[in-house]
């Protein structure tokens, strides 16, 4: 992306219309510290004509009505429209957010093509009516759209978690009000255009960048059946605490800690090619991220040396080379955080064995190290507390029960993974772990399973037909006895 980018007006019930207040958001490159965009600030007002123009759609408009057939067939041509522009997708956000470009290529871009791709089959493959044989008589069961969505997107992945929650709200029928986050707005204006151009009728797509005071007024706004959001635990309690005083409904995928177990029987080669990428993805900024290494302690020193010498020989610098594997962090408040971090580790009482400030020749842009502490205690601020930098911990363990108990010894229950030779033991730890997803000998998010979190990571399930699910309402109609229909 080169030049300054601006856009004057907002992406409302399908069109582009002037906002209602004079704010402006401006979009500060995170690798140069220079404004490189500006967007509207969307107002409360803003927000009041999206609802309304989603509410008219949803309850008189085409959309909830028309076949399925013909929404999947709007829903593929955006999915095709993304496809053709993923490398102009890719490069935008990474100039928003510092995300590695060939990271965001794979991920951004066409990660979220995969999502919409994998939505449009569960769409085909779902059993949206059933008859059933009641205890009083048969019934019929039936799945319809919940209605008026509310979608607040986080700005590490803007594209991917857009699609999660906009691919299913939108094959099932929903109307959606897109709220991007402050720091990464750009993006959303290439989706805005694409969906306009893939014949969404008036009303179904409202795209409003704003703070986090209007996101609040959105969530609590009555014209909302449902709001599905992707953020900070401490913000997705708020989102709760809002969105509890109508009932309405929600999906909140959360933080994260989550801890990879290197059993003893490992080899050190394949943990550190599947880690070392898993636990610096997007610059430490992903709530999946393995930021929690567990290493027996018979062979600590081992595995602690190879991830040491992987992380220092990360390639640190702009995003938009593609021979870049660690960014800049989105914002200067990101990077403070992750170096106070480092500052607090080195002051409990672990070892900083990679990294651990500035790098290097980078005097300008939020940059921090890829940094590795070793000897770390599960009881820390920085084993228990999300970072959402770059910043890795090792944690020593005695045996396969105690590295179960540590890492189930979490506020959170997001990710994890399992690296062993016995794939039939990784798969028995696995199962003992408390945490949403997990991998064994590999790192992966598969679109056709469910995802979201135990304990403070969430609240519910994107993806697959459990994420599907959570954008339909349950109908019985009790039908009467002997009918056959």
């Amino acid at each position: 992306m080169t030049g300054l980018v601006e856009h004057g007006q907002l992406f409302i019930g399908g069109e582009l219309t002037d906002p209602q207040g004079r704010e402006v958001i401006e979009v500060i490159s995170p690798h140069t510290e220079e404004v490189i965009g500006r967007v509207p600030h969307a107002s409360a007002a803003d927000v009041d004509r999206a609802v309304v123009a989603a509410r008219r759609a949803f309850d008189e408009g085409p959309w909830p009505r028309t076949s399925l057939a013909e929404r999947i067939e709007v829903v593929t041509r955006i999915k095709d429209g993304i496809a053709a522009r993923h490398e102009e997708i890719a490069r935008v956000v990474s100039s928003q957010n510092g995300s590695p470009y060939s990271w965001s290529v794979l991920a951004q871009a066409l990660g979220a093509v995969m999502v919409w791709d994998t939505a449009i089959g569960v769409a085909r493959e779902y059993a949206y009516e059933e008859k059933r044989d009641g205890v009083l008589g048969p019934i019929l069961v039936r799945r319809e759209p919940v209605g008026v969505v509310a979608a607040v997107i986080p700005w590490n992945v803007p594209q991917f978690v857009a699609a999660a929650k906009l691919a299913p709200a939108l094959l099932t029928g929903c109307t959606v009000v897109l709220k991007p986050s402050p720091e990464a707005p750009l993006d959303a204006y290439v989706l805005g255009e694409i969906a306009r151009e893939a014949g969404l009728p008036e009303g179904v797509l409202s795209i409003l960048p704003a703070d986090r005071e209007v996101s609040e007024y959105l969530v609590g706004h009555p014209g909302v059946d449902k709001v599905s959001f992707t953020g900070s635990v401490a913000a997705g309690r708020r989102v709760m605490e809002v969105a509890a005083r109508n009932l309405t409904r929600v999906t909140l995928e959360l933080g994260g800690k989550s801890a990879a177990v290197v059993l003893p029987d490992a080899e050190v080669e394949p943990v550190v090619e599947g880690l070392v990428p898993a636990a610096w993805m997007n610059n430490g900024q992903a709530c999946v991220a393995q930021t929690r290494i567990l290493l027996p302690r018979s062979r600590y020193d081992e595995f602690a040396e190879a991830l040491a010498a992987a992380a220092s020989a990360l390639v640190v610098g702009d995003p938009l080379d593609p021979a870049t594997q660690v960014g800049p962090l989105v914002a200067e408040r990101q990077q403070r955080r992750s170096l106070d971090y480092v500052r607090l580790g080195q002051e409990e009482g672990a070892k900083v064995l990679a990294g651990g400030g500035r790098p290097a020749g980078l005097d300008r842009g939020w940059y921090v190290e890829p940094t590795l502490f070793g000897d770390v205690g599960n009881g820390m601020r920085i084993a228990r507390e999300e970072i959402f930098g770059p910043v890795i911990c090792l944690l020593p363990y005695d045996d396969e029960s105690d590295a179960v108990k540590i890492a189930n010894d979490s506020d959170y229950g997001l990710s994890g993974s399992v690296w062993t030779t016995d794939t039939r033991r990784g798969i028995d730890v696995a199962r003992r772990i408390r945490t949403g997803t997990y991998s064994v000998n590999t790192f992966s998010l598969d679109m056709l399973g469910p995802f979201g979190g135990y304990k403070n990571s969430g609240i519910g399930r994107e993806f697959g037909p459990e994420g599907y699910a959570e954008y339909l309402e349950h109908k019985t109609i009790h039908l009467p006895a002997g009918w056959e229909g």
